[in-house]
């Protein structure tokens, strides 16, 4: 009886370790693999109504002495919804992270992402939470270079608005970015559930994509840091911003096929990603 309670108190200690272990990187069926090379942190910032997340995609063989490019995997969907699938497992399922020897990073917003700042409500500054939180956290926590060429964006549909608009309005701070199938020449406000993030269409002017490209077309001009692929929903919308970026003598990538389904496991994100990594 007394070897009966040992084992049983041993195992209770190994439950509670095994809790302890699970609350900082956990996600929905884990496997030993994925809490090896993903950790999930939560995150609380004053730009953001509520609690949010950090998932890091490390590369298998780490070293903490060598620092890492970064890519921002950003999201399309308010909090750890995927009804458009999820970007950072897709990077994991190709193996990109050993592949490029690279840090992927998932951040979750409070609210449907648009990568602006409310000119009102203050719980909804997600540019802000963005810059002041999340970069400033996965470069104090992990072995990555603050360079601006290596702090590099990736999305599609929405947070490809959001990549582009996040390195046009901050040209010195990100390196690259790359948008899927992404509404790239909204001129009003009001689609796509945007009008409560940009609040008014005053504010939404400081976020177009055109006016950003005619406002940064000069500091652009020396190498290709915009990407742009696919076509699938908004087709239209990126045979105007090629059209505008070629007026504009903006070098950049295009690729306008294939078509593909409007998610992030349709086949898209590895040529993305080769784009974002290659060395001109």
């Amino acid at each position: 009886m007394i070897i009966s309670r040992l084992a049983f108190g041993s195992f209770l200690l190994l439950i509670v370790s095994s809790m302890a272990f699970y609350e900082e990187t956990w996600a929905s069926s884990p496997t030993l693999e994925y809490m090896r090379e993903i950790r999930v942190h939560k995150i609380e910032s004053p730009d953001q109504s509520e609690a949010t997340q950090v998932r890091v995609l490390l590369p298998p063989d780490l070293d903490t002495n060598k620092l890492y490019p970064v890519i921002y995997v950003l999201p399309v969907e308010q909090g750890s919804e995927s009804r458009f699938g999820d970007g950072l497992l897709e990077v994991r399922e190709h193996r990109l992270h050993k592949k490029y020897n690279c840090i992927f990073v998932a951040p979750t917003f409070s609210q449907l992402p648009w990568y602006a700042d409310h000119p009102d409500n203050k719980e909804i500054h997600q540019e802000s939470y963005f810059l002041k939180t999340v970069v400033p956290f996965v470069e104090k926590t992990y072995p990555v270079s603050n360079k601006p060429e290596d702090r590099l964006l990736l999305g599609f549909s929405k947070s490809g608005w959001g990549a582009w608009s996040l390195l046009l309005r901050h040209p010195n701070y990100f390196g690259l970015a790359a948008a899927w199938d992404a509404p790239l020449m909204m001129k009003q406000i009001g689609k796509y559930g945007n009008g409560p993030i940009f609040g008014t269409q005053e504010n939404f002017e400081t976020y177009r994509i055109d006016n950003l490209l005619r406002a940064n077309a000069e500091s652009l001009q020396d190498q290709p840091r915009l990407i742009l692929t696919g076509i699938g929903n908004f087709a239209e919308h990126h045979e105007q911003a090629h059209q505008l970026l070629e007026e504009l003598k903006i070098p950049h990538h295009y690729r306008d096929t294939p078509e593909r389904s409007h998610n992030w496991h349709s086949g898209w994100v590895s040529e993305a990603v080769e784009l974002l990594m290659k060395e001109d």
